[in-house]
């Protein structure tokens, strides 16, 4: 509601009021059906024996830009119920009543629709899956930290450096950032594996130090992985030269019996009087 969206919902027994939405989903994912490597398809059927894992070539990021790129296009092609791009309908739309409502504060706008968590205050900070987070902005809170059992916490998966910690008046978010500030950015999956691989050695009691070290370790992991498997497309691509360039696996061998008519004439080769070694 802060943000100006009403939820309306399907009326029951109108099955038609869901394509509103679900028509565009399902345009979506037909593109990426078609033109994706990895897809799952709609259905075991669909898929058959295509080994959707294996076949997997994009990153998270990579298809959240594709995606983008994707609704561009859409919006760009003419629709077959509106016989026009939907960016001219709404071109058209603009121009009779102006520009609606748009996001004018984008991190508040990100933030409000981040996953929770509650944690409690304490002395140092805040403790997020063995991650510490303080600032200064939190000492008049923890003076009082008392009054107050958990907090609201909003934190960005994709970047766990910082999480949005909201005032206990309930009205502003406060950013805070990790409590050892030269600790690198990293995402929440990079900090479950990590967690999974000290579980793995042993690790009954994880710290912060043990932690980041094992997301520097898988970090050095996946950059030298990365060399190698550019080096080794350098290498076939230049081997592709060698097979387009290759010759004859049986060379034809000259015609002795077959005479040049002009070799007859030719003057006899002189040697060279000097030749420069290399």
């Amino acid at each position: 509601e802060q943000h100006g969206i009403r939820l309306d919902y399907r009326p029951l027994g109108q099955p038609h009021y869901g394509g509103i939405v679900e028509r565009i989903i399902g345009t979506a994912m037909q593109m990426i059906h078609d033109e994706l490597p990895g897809t799952t398809f709609s259905n075991p059927d669909q898929r058959g024996d295509y080994d959707s894992e294996n076949k997997a070539a994009l990153t998270l990021r990579e298809l959240e830009r594709w995606l983008t790129l994707a609704v561009g296009t859409y919006h760009g092609s003419v629709h077959n119920g509106l016989l026009q791009p939907p960016a001219a309908r709404w071109a058209e739309a603009v121009a009779r009543v102006g520009v609606p409502a748009v996001v004018t504060r984008a991190t508040s706008f990100l933030v409000d629709f981040l996953p929770i968590l509650r944690r409690t205050l304490t002395r140092t900070g805040f403790v997020i899956d063995h991650i510490h987070y303080y600032a200064d902005a939190l000492k008049p809170w923890i003076a009082r930290r008392e009054r107050w059992p958990s907090f609201l916490i909003r934190r960005d998966p994709r970047d766990i450096s910082r999480i949005w910690v909201l005032e206990p008046e309930g009205q502003h978010y406060l950013e805070i950032p990790y409590r050892t500030l030269s600790h690198p950015a990293v995402t929440l999956w990079e900090q479950r594996q990590a967690l999974a691989k000290l579980r793995q050695q042993g690790r009954e009691q994880v710290d912060e130090s043990a932690l980041f070290r094992m997301i520097g370790q898988m970090r050095e992991i996946v950059t030298s992985a990365q060399k190698a498997t550019r080096k080794a497309r350098r290498d076939a691509d230049r081997r592709q030269h060698l097979k387009t360039s290759a010759r004859p696996d049986k060379p034809v061998p000259p015609d002795t019996d077959i005479a040049d008519p002009q070799a007859d004439n030719l003057p006899p080769a002189k040697p060279f009087d000097q030749i420069e070694e290399w």
